[in-house]
């Protein structure tokens, strides 16, 4: 520990060229070093990347990119906030930035491109709590009941768009880790299937005899034939795009948004609503919340326990409208 402060104090002293020569650095070239950080060191997901290297991006087009760091102060910075509040910036975005922000002047304060950190009070908006978007198991019935008539005629897309919905539901994963899968990661006599979560993580995921039977008729059939309209490319890939390619989580939404609509009863909702159902749907039916927590792969039981105040919402709402003294 003496050896790393050390190590700090002679970057940021001016006899050895640290924070003098390193605090000019601008923006922008500086958050190209920090979103490679990202990327590289902490390892966090190109989507998580992307949201901070926007967020920074808005705050360069605020302050300017060829900005120094060292000429950025607290109150530049709740200015920029403020302006995000008067274009209609919600909560989560607000605190979104907040977070991008502070993570990148600590960075850069560790990292001995700046002496003080201007970020270190800038403090985010207390978020509302939303609850996530659920279906009723009978709705979520019908949609994979649908999703099956319409396979029914062989057509390749089809199968495929019936056996990622029931993978999302039956295991709950998120749609970056459906996209991942590959043809070695499934384990069709346990019914498990292996995934790569958030930070890297690797988790063994069940699925139900639903997922699998549908699975089963796109391995025999349609993945051959999407297969055969591609190059090659993505032979390792689960599931396939209709010209041949690995499936992306552009197209999984689209599949999802048009089956589940009608379930939830909104015309924009994506694949992790099914995660959220299957969830909420766990625990309805009993299920362990530490359990319930390890098929997620969530490192906190806290953002678990959202699915419990979800079920708690529905009974309350069960209770108002049935009980005789509610």
């Amino acid at each position: 520990m003496i050896l790393l402060a050390q190590r700090r104090a002679e970057r940021l002293s001016p006899s050895a060229g640290g924070a003098r020569h390193a605090g000019n650095m601008n923006l922008a070239d500086a958050s190209m070093r920090w979103c490679a950080h990202l990327t590289q060191v902490r390892r966090l997901s190109p989507a998580t990347v992307r949201g901070y290297r926007a967020d920074l991006a808005d705050l360069a087009g605020d302050l300017g990119a060829e900005t120094a760091l060292i000429d950025i102060d607290l109150e530049q910075l709740r200015d920029w906030l403020w302006h995000a509040t008067t274009r209609g910036a919600s909560r989560s975005t607000l605190a979104r930035r907040t977070a991008a922000i502070r993570g990148f002047f600590d960075w850069a304060t560790d990292d001995g491109l700046i002496e003080a950190d201007p970020a270190l009070r800038l403090v985010a908006p207390k978020r509302g709590r939303t609850l996530p978007t659920v279906g009723a198991v009978d709705a979520i019935d019908d949609l994979l009941a649908a999703a099956a008539d319409r396979a029914e005629d062989g057509d390749p897309v089809a199968v495929r768009d019936r056996a990622v919905l029931e993978m999302l539901y039956g295991s709950a994963v998120r749609v970056s880790e459906l996209c991942g899968m590959r043809i070695g990661d499934l384990d069709p006599e346990r019914r498990t299937v292996r995934v790569v979560g958030k930070g890297d993580k690797e988790r063994v995921v069940p699925y139900g005899g639903a997922a699998d039977r549908a699975v089963t008729h796109y391995l025999g059939s349609a993945r051959p034939a999407l297969l055969a309209r591609g190059d090659g490319a993505a032979a390792d890939a689960l599931f396939l795009a209709a010209r041949g390619g690995r499936l992306g989580p552009r197209a999984v939404y689209d599949v999802v948004s048009r089956a589940l609509a009608p379930a939830v009863g909104r015309s924009a909702v994506g694949p992790h609503a099914l995660r959220h159902s299957a969830a909420t749907h766990l625990l309805d039916g009993g299920a362990d919340l530490r359990a319930v927590q390890e098929m997620l792969g969530h490192a906190s039981l806290g953002t678990t326990q959202i699915y419990t105040h979800v079920s708690s919402e529905r009974l309350a709402a069960a209770y108002r409208q049935a009980h005789p003294r509610a």
